[in-house]
């Protein structure tokens, strides 16, 4: 059930998805959702927790076996992609804090940012900045994934050239930051 809603929020977008529209798209009743899910709440959460642990999947899968600038690439770029082909279900992570160490969401959120942080293993930066890296890193791939799903870039320069500039641009101020070469 939360698969269908994901795929229909991704179709629809997630300010549309209500109980109602899911219970059409499965073909049952909508008081019947209300045994697997709490309500509009519960599963814009269930959605958000299988978007993150997709989106860790995507990343980790990506950067295995790079370092440095590949690694950044790979794992800009693999998130970006999440976001273009998932722009309803990467949604619903979108301001949601887990409840509790016990929530599912925060164990999905630790997966991503995980795979986010191997990417600065091959930048020497120092423990104290790597929480202002990561959250650098995250408005980037958020900011221009977001902005292109929405159709944010309206110039004709290409977008995927001005990605690539920006993963240039990323990894040339990580070797700056951590002195190290990055490549």
């Amino acid at each position: 059930m939360v698969a269908a809603a994901a795929a229909l929020a991704d179709e629809e977008g997630l300010p549309r998805l209500t109980m109602g529209l899911l219970a059409q798209r499965l073909g049952v009743r909508t008081p019947s959702l209300y045994k697997h899910v709490g309500g509009q709440e519960d599963l814009n959460r269930r959605i958000a927790v299988l978007a993150m642990n997709e989106a860790a999947d995507a990343v980790g899968g990506a950067v295995q076996g790079y370092a440095g600038r590949d690694a950044l690439a790979a794992a800009a770029r693999a998130f970006r992609a999440f976001v273009l082909e998932h722009p309803g279900r990467y949604g619903a992570t979108v301001g949601l804090e887990p409840t509790g160490p016990d929530d599912p969401l925060a164990a999905a959120s630790t997966r991503l940012l995980a795979a986010f942080t191997a990417v600065l293993h091959g930048y020497a930066i120092d423990e104290r900045e790597v929480t202002h890296v990561l959250r650098m890193l995250r408005s980037l791939c958020h900011g221009y994934a977001t902005l292109q799903a929405a159709g944010g870039f309206q110039w004709s320069t290409d977008v995927d050239e001005s990605f690539t500039w920006l993963i240039t641009f990323a990894d040339r101020g990580l070797r700056a930051l951590g002195g190290g070469p990055g490549e």
